[in-house]
């Protein structure tokens, strides 16, 4: 299970937000990740806004490229917005990306 989480986080961290140039997952967009025995992956992530342009878009892409994963037989992506994302979510790598 470790072996395909890691393969999801790498998935995941090829995906980069249009307003920032830091992939989702540095940015602190992933809440959850876990992988069910069935090889099914359920992800919890937000974005930076509620009115995000890519809102439709972004989901979308994080599940299209975890499917992409041969270990991986479903995907259930749920966008939610508690907590709220502040910048304090962001990794040290893309706060010293971004000059934070």
């Amino acid at each position: 299970m470790i072996e395909i989480k890691n393969k999801v986080v790498s998935e995941i961290k090829k995906i980069y937000d249009p307003e920032i140039p830091v992939n989702i997952y540095e940015l602190g967009l992933i809440y959850k990740i876990e992988i069910s025995d069935e090889k099914k992956v359920n992800i919890e992530m937000t974005l930076t806004s509620p009115n995000c342009p890519v809102a439709e878009s972004l989901p979308k892409m994080v599940k299209d490229n975890v499917l992409k994963i041969d270990e991986v037989s479903d995907v259930d992506l749920k966008l939610v917005w508690n907590p709220p994302w502040t910048k304090d979510m962001m990794s040290e790598a893309a706060k010293l990306e971004l000059n934070l």
